[in-house]
């Protein structure tokens, strides 16, 4: 394969796919690693894709990238998705007061949440239907907006239905995790109210496949920083693991 081929075809492979990994890359183009973090370079500095940690991230139509629907959300990644929901369940004690935002990852945890004393808010419609056969657990909707997608509220009126209240902890996930860039998601609306999520939580509890990281969205939500604990799954590579342990973020895999 010639190099320019090589790059048309590292292109339209992190257009098709939205963030790709170099380790991908190089089996796909039957070159080393190191041959592709040079080509990323090069088609960086054309403005052709964006380099993130560990791969590039697609330029395409960036500025307006819409919300994947909730359905085919549900069953990316399912499995992982669901033992993140499983191990972030053992971190919820009787009595707390929680946020499950209008991630498919929180809805699984709706589902595996044992019928217990607890007070749960959220914006999302699938995890209210979800608990609303527990009759010891309150739930508590945000209302706002409805955002067909994904099934949640946004807008201001769900920002400021948030601003009522305090929680123990607080369960998110997004679209990207970026050690330099931080959090991020796919439109305004969505990150602002997982902006206000973060801020009524003492603890903060990140829900994020492998798939996630090293990618940027559209929208910061926020840094690394604000984040207590991370789930995520065992694909996770360990240089990375090791970086956000670095940053004093207590990392599960599952």
């Amino acid at each position: 394969m010639l190099v320019a081929e090589r790059y048309e075809k590292i292109v339209e492979l992190v257009n098709a796919r939205g963030s790709i990994r170099v380790s991908e890359l190089s089996e796909l183009c039957g070159v080393t690693e190191e041959t592709i973090r040079r080509d990323l370079d090069r088609l960086e500095q054309a403005g052709r894709l964006r380099r993130s940690h560990g791969g590039a991230v697609s330029v395409k139509d960036q500025a307006a990238q819409p919300e994947t629907p909730y359905a085919e959300r549900e069953i990316i990644h399912a499995e992982e998705k669901r033992r993140i929901a499983q191990e972030a369940v053992r971190l919820i004690q009787p009595h707390d007061r929680i946020i499950l935002d209008a991630s498919s990852t929180a809805w699984y945890m709706a589902v595996h949440l044992p019928d217990m004393p607890l007070t749960v808010l959220t914006n999302s419609i699938k995890v209210a239907l979800e608990l609303s056969g527990k009759e010891k657990i309150e739930v508590i909707s945000t209302g706002g907006i409805l955002a067909s997608r994904s099934l949640s509220y946004v807008g201001p009126l769900a920002e400021r239905s948030l601003d009522a209240y305090y929680v123990d902890k607080a369960f998110f996930s997004c679209k990207g995790v970026h050690l330099e860039r931080g959090i991020s998601d796919s439109n305004e609306p969505q990150a602002r109210v997982k902006q206000k999520i973060l801020s009524r939580a003492g603890q903060v509890i990140l829900l994020a496949d492998a798939s996630k990281f090293g990618t940027q969205a559209f929208t910061l939500v926020a840094g690394l920083n604000e984040v207590d604990a991370i789930v995520t799954d065992r694909r996770l590579p360990k240089e990375m693991l090791d970086r956000l342990t670095e940053q004093g973020i207590a990392v599960t895999t599952v």
